[in-house]
Formats: structure tokens, C-alpha cells, sequence
């Protein structure tokens, strides 16, 4: 996988701790930030105990919005794998406060 693509730092290193199972993935993010799935409202810790490790980018294709907007094709373990996004939302601390993913087009 070429995460040199992702610009972002922060981006790049919480993507890689969460393909590898890493809890550090938590500690780019504040304590309770919003997490949507195609749209819909989803519980960010719940979501993750059952993703980290488990879910990764199979290629990044696009990065956009800075390196916070990632595209490519995903293993959404029982789901399959398809093209989606994750849009990070950094703070001004640093950390993530809100994280949009879903199927992209």
C-alpha cells in the first residue's frame, strides 16, 4: 500500500494504525467525535471495535480537501469491498473531531 499519497500526516498515520490494528487509531481523535456512515449517524468507538484491523484500503485512488479526503477501493470485511471516502475533520489541536466515511461514486 503507497501512503505516500495521503499529504496529511495525521491522516496518513491514523489510517496506518488502523489497517494494522493499532489502537493509537483512538489517540488521533478526541474523545467523542461524530462519525457518520453514508450519512447516517454511528457510534466512532463501537464502529471501530469491530473495524480496527479487520477493514483497510485495498488502494488509494484520490486525495483531496489537503489530505483529510481519502478515496479508494476498501475490504469492508462481511460487506465486501467497494470504492468509498473518509473525510477527516482536524481540530485546531490536531485532532480529529468528526469522521465522514462512505461508498464513494
Amino acid at each position: 500500500m503507497d501512503y505516500d499519497k495521503i499529504t496529511n500526516e495525521t491522516v496518513k498515520k491514523a489510517i496506518e494504525a488502523l489497517e494494522n490494528g493499532d489502537k493509537s487509531w483512538y489517540s488521533y481523535f478526541t474523545d467523542d467525535p461524530v462519525m457518520t456512515d453514508d450519512g447516517n449517524k454511528v457510534d466512532f468507538k463501537s464502529f471501530f471495535a469491530k473495524a480496527l484491523g479487520e477493514e483497510k484500503f485495498l488502494s488509494i485512488d484520490k486525495v483531496e480537501n489537503d489530505g483529510k479526503d481519502v478515496y479508494g477501493n476498501f475490504k469492508a470485511g462481511k460487506w465486501g469491498t467497494f470504492r468509498v471516502f473518509f473525510k477527516f475533520h482536524q481540530n485546531t489541536e490536531g485532532k480529529f473531531d468528526r469522521l465522514d466515511i462512505g461508498q464513494a461514486n
